[in-house]
């Protein structure tokens, strides 16, 4: 998904920003409980949380906590998972300057964006092959406070300045011409234990030379080889296909260049762990995006966009949809199939406020509020491998979402956030806020 490119200057947070202690333990009661397995909410529910895990899940009045235990009355609320990005591109932008190039990936600037995406309600995110240098393995291994958890594939493959999109990141990713080269860079990132190994197959409109079979098989050989799953960015069906009979274990784009035929189809549902991130690019960007867009970026900027957004003209608008329809059409039969959908942003530089644009794009795809719920919480756990998400139930970190409104009815009440706990602590929304747009 290529969202807006948003980089206001704001200002990093501090890492006291907890409005209620990690710790302790905690009875929640009253709320409608969406659990994030699919299966039905719990209605006037009743949760536990004991030093920052759930350790039991059921009704109001059946659940009675030890003595001492503090009490949350969250009637007419609903609790959700909190949720997971499977695919973006964190650390670039450099908030307080407003600038994104060649130099800017840091450390200080991976923290800021998690902190960002916890804002708004996401306990994990995954990074897809351009993260430079060491730090994104330094805070998976150490994670800090009020942020996402991050997951990495350190740096991707294609041919040489042939993958990933903007220039700033072609030098990123291992340019590699023959199979003995790729294989070589899957065992270097195998050393550092990357989360799984990613690749691009995508001439960028004619624009640079794809990676041929022969090289993206020896990659696909070689992750499996080192007990890790290979993944790619995609854009053509014909492809796609030869990737499927490759063993490919993921797509971090839906097919978008036409519609997916029966072959397709047959080679995927032959595949049952194959998982997508279709990615959606925007369908629209209405008021109430912008209004999300605004509790994290300075009211200037929000205008320059809504400004940049008002001058594309009527057939650049109509190509645009016909691009989302076109993608959402392969989604929605993807999902009706049973492949797995899982949620990504795809995000860069606009952090945090497009998850919730993506979960909207996914509905609007044919997909149910739930479906989508599922997509991004129990799935989305499953392919980042952090089994302590995805669902509410005893053993898993406390990472949950209060909401004001219930996300079944309208998907768009996943924006409605009344509070964000992340490891069993209240983040102080408020005062993130403030720190970046000053109320």
């Amino acid at each position: 998904m290529h969202r807006l490119l948003i980089v206001p200057l704001l200002m990093s947070i501090g890492c006291t920003l907890h409005a209620q202690p990690a710790g302790g333990t905690v009875l929640f009661e009253g709320a409608r409980l969406i659990v994030g397995d699919g299966s039905a909410a719990i209605e006037n529910s009743a949760f536990l949380v004991e030093n920052n895990r759930f350790t039991r899940v059921g009704k109001k009045g059946e659940l009675q906590p030890p003595a001492g235990a503090g009490r949350v009355d969250l009637t007419g609320k609903t609790v959700m998972p909190a949720l997971i990005d499977a695919h973006t591109h964190l650390g670039w932008a450099v908030i307080k300057t407003n600038r994104v190039g060649s130099d800017t990936y840091s450390k200080e600037n991976l923290i800021d964006h998690l902190r960002r995406i916890a804002y708004y309600g996401v306990a994990a995110t995954q990074n897809m092959g351009t993260d430079a240098g060491d730090a994104a393995f330094e805070l998976r291994a150490s994670p800090v406070p009020n942020a996402a958890l991050l997951r990495t594939a350190g740096r991707g493959m294609a041919l040489p300045n042939a993958g990933p999109g903007a220039e700033y990141w072609k030098p990123i990713a291992y340019g590699v011409t023959t199979e003995a080269e790729a294989r070589k860079a899957v065992q270097e990132l195998a050393a550092k234990k990357v989360d799984l190994v990613k690749f691009w197959v995508d001439d960028r409109n004619g624009t640079v030379p794809k990676l041929p079979p022969a090289i993206y098989k020896a990659i696909i050989d070689e992750a499996h080889k080192n007990n890790l799953r290979a993944v790619v960015h995609v854009f053509y069906l014909a492809d796609a296909k030869e990737l499927l009979r490759s063993g490919v274990d993921g797509f971090m784009h839906v097919v978008r260049d036409q519609d997916v035929d029966d072959e397709f189809m047959k080679l995927i549902k032959a595949r049952p762990n194959v998982f997508v991130t279709p990615n959606l690019p925007e369908r629209e960007t209405t008021a109430e995006d912008f209004k999300l867009m605004g509790e994290t970026v300075p009211a200037e900027e929000v205008q320059r966009e809504r400004d940049e957004l008002a001058k594309r003209s009527p057939e650049a608008v109509k190509k645009a949809r016909a691009f989302y329809d076109l993608q959402a059409r392969n989604t929605a039969k993807l999902n009706a199939a049973g492949v797995r959908i899982v949620l990504g942003t795809d995000s860069g530089t606009s952090v945090g406020w497009t998850v919730h644009q993506e979960l909207t794009d996914l509905v609007a795809a044919g997909l149910t509020p739930a479906q989508v719920i599922t997509a991004a919480t129990k799935n989305a756990a499953e392919v980042v491998r952090i089994d302590q998400l995805g669902s509410i139930a005893a053993g898993k970190s406390a990472d949950f979402l209060v909401l004001d409104a219930n996300p079944l009815d309208n998907i768009n009440n996943t924006r409605r956030i009344s509070k964000v706990y992340l490891r069993g602590a209240e983040l102080d929304r408020a005062a993130m806020r403030a720190a970046w747009i000053g109320h």
